[in-house]
């Protein structure tokens, strides 16, 4: 177990471009983001794809891959680590939506965001939930990061206090809150999605038969 001031050191060695210390770091948090990611792919199938040690591989390689590393502390790393994982399973869930036709996105599943219009097991639409998220982002940025941190990487309560250096009970109430926001926005778009739809039935009904 590293001590604070060597974790210190290697993001400044990281932040310096030394590849050895930006293997070092992403070995330390390697675990933690792996068994998230396994919890975030528990709803799907046996024969999906994409498999926990795949998804943090390849946010890894996306953290990484770039020109320099920016992280400068824990809280860096963890919003570089959220937002690759988010993008990963978004793509992901495009790509398998793409195959499937008129068939439903890839589910991400979630007790914690479990709503009356998921599909019953605990399972949200993981574009509609990147489209909500991306509405939170743009209303508050410390209430994202706590969905963040606490849905992608699985960080707990205290760890997420840590690191936005606020109180507990700040962090219970950004959660609480977003989490509203976020079903309020998922369930919106439903609403939308089925109206779209209604509509384009309606018209097609509404057209007069070719002979």
């Amino acid at each position: 177990m590293c001590r604070p001031t060597q974790i210190t050191t290697l993001f400044e060695q990281a932040g310096d471009g030394q590849q050895e210390a930006v293997s070092a770091l992403f070995a330390l948090f390697y675990q933690q983001l792996r068994r998230q990611a396994r919890y975030l792919m528990s709803h799907e199938g046996r024969n999906h794809t994409l498999q926990p040690t795949a998804l943090v591989n390849e946010a890894f390689l996306k953290m990484a891959g770039g020109e320099s590393v920016t992280w400068q502390n824990r809280r860096h790393f963890y919003n570089a680590a959220t937002d690759a994982m988010r993008k990963i399973l978004v793509d992901y869930a495009r790509r398998k939506g793409a195959r499937k036709r008129g068939g439903k996105l890839q589910f991400i599943g979630s007790d914690e965001l479990e709503a009356s219009h998921s599909n019953g097991d605990g399972a949200i639409d993981m574009e509609r939930l990147d489209l909500a998220l991306a509405s939170l982002h743009k209303l508050d940025e410390r209430r994202y990061r706590v969905v963040m941190y606490r849905y992608f990487a699985g960080l707990t309560e205290d760890q997420i206090a840590q690191l936005l250096d606020v109180g507990v009970k700040t962090v219970q109430r950004d959660w609480q809150t977003a989490r509203i926001f976020l079903l309020a926005e998922i369930k919106n778009a439903d609403s939308n999605l089925r109206s779209s739809h209604e509509d384009s039935s309606a018209g097609r009904a509404g057209r007069p038969k070719r002979r």
